[in-house]
Formats: C-alpha cells, structure tokens, sequence
C-alpha cells in the first residue's frame, strides 16, 4: 500500500468515525474547511472578519492595559516604516502608545522626519534620537520612553496584525498574566499575502531552551522588565529569547508555576527579506554564538548542570545535561512472545552499540508457544550480561506485561522497550538518561523511525485523529520538521511506550500502566498522569532507534473482537481524561488540524476570523 494511499484509507476511516460520533454536520463543515484550504487558497486567512474588527472598535477597552510598543530604528526603507506605522495606528484599541528609538546614520535623517510628522499628528506615538548601540541597548532606550503597564517588543520593518492590541489587552486584563506571547506570520509584502503561519504550542520550557519559538508578539510587564534590567547588549543578536528566558525565571522566583500566557491569534507579521532572522539565520550568523549564551546563562542563573552546544539547525540549541556519576542503573523492560529473531535483533544492537554501560535486561516471556523461543531464551544469560527471562502467565495485556516486570527491576530508571526495536545511534540511552535525570522530568521518549527512515514516532499528540497520533509521522528522515519540532528537545503530552524511559519512582508513584488499557493508549494515560502529577514529558530527537512495525499493517477493525477492544479503550481514554482534556493538547495549537500528523493547518480557522 502507498502512503498516499494508506493516508486517504486512513482520512476515510477518520470521517466515517467523526460521521458517526458526532453526526453529518460537523464532518461536512471539517469537509468544506478541508476543500476551501487546499483548493482555493490562503490570502488573508489569518484576519479577523470585518464584523470583528467593527466589534472590537465599538468596544469599551478602558479596562485594558496600556501597552507600550518598543520599537528600535535604524536606516529603515520608507514603504517599511511606513506600513508598520500604519499597522499600529489602525489598531482597534485605543490602548497602546509606540515608543521609537532611532538610531539611524545622517543618510537616512528622513526616517526621522516621518515620525516626528506622525507623532505631530497623533501623541501615542513618542520619538527619541540616539546614537547605536545595537539591538539591545537601542530597544532599552524606547522602554525609557515608555509609561504603559505593559510593553511590547515589534521591530521596524514587521507589522502589527489589527486586532493585536485589543486581543493582547482583553487577554491581559482577564488573567492579570504577568508575561504573554501570540502566534505569528510571515509575509513578503502585506499582510494579506501572508504565506505560512507560526502556530505554537502553549508555554513549552524544554523547546524554549532549544529555539526561541516565542517570538512575536511578547507582551510582558514593564515592572517585570526593568526588574531584569531590560534586555542585555552582550547577547545582542538573541537578545529577545535572552530576555524572555531572564523574564520566566523572574517570575517563577515567587511562583515556580508561573507560566507565560500563549493567546493563540495571528497578531504579528513578520516581513520575509535578505536581512532578516524570519527568513533563516544565515542572514545573522552572530544568532547562533548569542543563543548558546542566552540559554547557557539561564542555566547559571537557574543552578542546573549542563553545557550548551549548537543544535541540529542553524538558530536551535541542545543542552546536554551532566548524568551523575556513578552511571544509575536502567532496567529495559522487553515484552516478548515468540519472534526470536526480531528480539534478537534487538538485544543485539543493544548490547553491540549501546555507549551506555549500567543496564540490565528483563524479557518479560508471555504466551510463547514456538519451542525454538523456549530454546533461545536459555542461551540469553551466557550471550548477554544481566539478561534474564521472566515469565508472566495469562492474556496479553500490555499494561500488565510491564507491571509485572518492574517487580524485578532493579534500576533506579525502567525503559520499556519493544522487542522490533534496532538502536542506531551508540548514544541514544545517554541522551535519554540526561534528559529523564532532570528533576522535573518524569519519563523521556525517543526518535522511531521505520526501516525505510521515516518517522514512526517524535512524540505524540493527543487529539490526532480524536484520540491521539504521531507527530510527523512518515515524514522523511533529517529534516527540521515544523517550527524545529524534529530537530529540538522539547515537551509532549506523551510518547510512545515502544522505547520509553521513566524514572522508577515516578513509574511506582502512579501505580504503573493501567491494566484497564490492555494493548491501546495505556502510554498516553500513562503520561498524561504523570504531566498531571507536575512532572514534564520530554521528546529528544538525540535518541535514535528503528522500529520495525508494519507501515502496512493491518488494521484491527477486521477483528470484531479487536475492534471492540480498541473501541472501548478510546472510550475509557476520554473517561479518565476528559474529551477536551484529550482533543486540547496543550503542545499542539488549536489551529493546527486534528486531520493529520504532518502539523498542516486546520481547514477550520473561524477562531481567527472571529477572535
């Protein structure tokens, strides 16, 4: 079968499902979402509807806060200047005053001369000429201008989407948020030839290390803002994602949750040319060298024990966290039963490639009726050091297989593991162990790929397909996937049992794997009570492994009894969980559709037509 093929049988299956759970109505306005984004464009699909913006004009907004945009400028070309200052000017509130620190040569003293005519006309609009200091100390010399509450961070030649203020200022005054971020798009020439969005998850802590996927438009208090001491010149270059990290760790000194607000609207577009970070950093290359330092200094100032190296793609970062020594002990769970040759595979790249040194091995043996298999696990302890066979009896269920392991595990770390896993990379446990060692980190997952190197696994995400799906599932190997998410550590809801790693004691303080959850969804119940308990679920894409599931498999809708199985585990998944508890993943934003795995945009986008 094709992946195109098997894509359509799998869109298909998903509309008979929706069709049926939630009537003809709802499927024919995903349909007509679908068709209206793949065959009739996508100009200004991210504005709000005329009637909206009408709305927010005639609104009462005095309640909302006075948010000052810093704006450094420096030589900018006249339609720039021009189309940004007409952006803030036609905001539908009324709530906001723009903060201009020019810095521009002799050359161009006319980009002073058109906003000392603008700010003639309208007061909102304060002008200050200095002398260049860089990006950083020329943005700290517009916050002086400044006396909203709150300010804001745009540069010269970007502009503001219309609703920006309002939505930022409605967001604010609700939450009393001390630091808040929206969603983004890039453009060319205007707005409404916008042609990719940045949709984004909601605080992320893990991809914030890798990537400063903020961004625009950061709207923070002033008081939080001058506390920091405002932006710092000697990560000029990353100055924005030095100054968010130093604002989080700000705010989380008095209340270790305190979290920045994510308001998912398009309220900022970021103009694509030559010299600017939006189209790639090989236009700064200085970025690189300044984010290492932005992220290797919020570790010092935070206590943690790590170094800083650059990431996979220009403009990310790994952190490489310290392991303790002596290496802790792992316990590798394998569930097996019959398919020697498939465990063999397994636990010979383990032992051969693994740099990893402390583990041991648990085959946890059921139902196997092949006698080679009994005759191949009495060879395991002579061949492979701290191998041992168990035997649990009974029904297969998943759930209870690796229960019933852990009662022999001795590590301070338990990876479940599949027994058609083959390792690649001899660091993969390694990197697993440093990012699971973290204290807020309660289990870790892994890269999957299928044999023909493409994507099995790079986290999941709940609501995919109603329930839950693969991110970039089948995507080609080596790429940077959307918004760096293939190529960054970064948090999930969860990941896929076939190779997780959790720490014992978390694995013990939540009773292990529901065994209600025999074959299905018991790895995304599982670590959706450990993200609800407080800990962090990782994905590191430094961990490379195949895993030699069937792109072709077949489906269990063949098998009335499978098929009931499976139907009443998604039921029990929405029972424990909530049905939007399930379909609102926190790390995947809501504009993104549950269609796919491929992070393509929902065909529904009313929320942004009617913010």
């Amino acid at each position: 079968m094709s992946l195109r093929t098997k894509r359509m049988k799998e869109l298909f299956g998903y509309a008979a499902t929706l069709t049926k759970e939630q009537g003809p109505a709802v499927m024919a306005a995903r349909a007509a979402g679908f068709f209206k984004r793949r065959f009739l464009g996508k100009r200004a699909r991210y504005l709000p509807s005329a009637k909206a913006l009408a709305e927010q004009r005639a609104a009462d907004t005095w309640d909302h806060p006075l948010i000052s945009i810093l704006t450094p400028l420096y030589n900018t070309p006249k339609p720039f200047l021009e189309q940004f200052l007409d952006s803030v000017q036609n905001q539908t509130s009324p709530r906001w005053q723009l903060c201009l620190a020019d810095a521009s040569d002799d050359a161009h003293a006319r980009v002073g001369e058109l906003v000392r005519a603008r700010a003639a006309k309208d007061p909102r609009i304060l002008y200050r000429k200095i002398d260049n200091q860089g990006i950083a100390a020329n943005t700290n010399a517009a916050a002086q201008l400044a006396t909203g509450d709150y300010l804001a961070l745009a540069d010269h030649d970007d502009m503001l989407a219309p609703h920006a203020v309002f939505c930022m200022g409605r967001a604010l005054a609700a939450t009393g948020a001390a630091f808040a971020y929206s969603d983004e798009a890039l453009f060319r020439k205007t707005p409404a030839g916008a042609h990719v969005a940045h949709f984004k998850p909601d605080y992320a802590p893990e991809y914030l290390m890798s990537v400063n996927y903020i961004c625009h438009l950061a709207v923070f208090r002033r008081s939080l803002f001058e506390a920091v001491g405002g932006e710092r010149p000697e990560c000029d270059g990353a100055q924005d994602h030095d100054l968010f990290l130093r604002l989080i760790d700000e705010m989380q000194r008095e209340n270790p949750k305190a979290a920045p607000l994510h308001v998912a609207q398009v309220l900022y577009y970021w103009r694509v040319h030559a010299a600017s970070t939006s189209g790639g950093t090989d236009a700064k290359p200085y970025v690189q060298a300044a984010a290492r330092k932005a992220v290797a200094d919020h570790l010092a100032a935070t206590g943690r024990q790590g170094r800083v190296e650059d990431g996979l793609f220009p403009g990310t970062c790994h952190v490489v966290w310290d392991i303790p020594e002596p290496q802790p002990l792992v316990s590798v769970l394998i569930p097996n039963k019959d398919h020697a040759d498939d465990l063999e595979k397994c636990l010979h790249s383990l032992y051969s490639k693994t740099f990893y040194d402390n583990f041991e091995v648990i085959v946890v043996e059921n139902n196997s009726t092949d006698p080679a298999t009994e005759a191949y696990y009495k060879t395991l302890p002579d061949r492979y050091e701290n191998c041992r066979v168990v035997r649990c009896k009974g029904a297969f269920n998943f759930s209870r297989v690796n229960n019933y392991g852990r009662k022999f595990a001795h590590g301070r770390y338990l990876l479940l593991l599949n027994n058609d896993i083959e390792v690649i990379r001899g660091d993969w446990l390694t990197q697993m162990v440093a990012e699971a060692s973290q204290p807020w980190v309660g289990a870790c997952g892994a890269m999957l790929y299928y044999p023909d190197d493409t994507i099995q696994h790079a986290g999941i995400i709940t609501g995919l397909g109603g329930y839950a799906g693969h991110s970039h599932k089948y995507h080609k190997r080596g790429g940077s996937g959307y918004m760096f998410r293939l190529a960054t550590v970064q948090d999930f809801s969860a990941v896929t049992a076939a190779c997780l790693l959790v720490r014992t004691a978390v694995y013990d303080a939540m009773g292990g794997l529901d065994e209600a959850f025999t074959v299905a969804f018991n790895d995304v119940d599982f670590c959706l009570r450990v993200r609800d308990a407080g800990w962090r679920i990782v994905w590191t894409p430094y961990a490379e492994l195949y895993h030699h599931e069937s792109k072709s498999r077949g489906s269990d809708e063949a098998d009335p009894a499978k098929k009931a199985r499976f139907a009443s585990e998604q039921k029990r998944l929405y029972q424990v969980h909530g049905r939007e508890g399930i379909l609102r993943d926190p790390y995947y934003n809501p504009c993104l559709s549950l269609d796919y795995e491929d992070f393509r945009e929902s065909g529904d986008l009313r929320r942004l037509k009617n913010p």
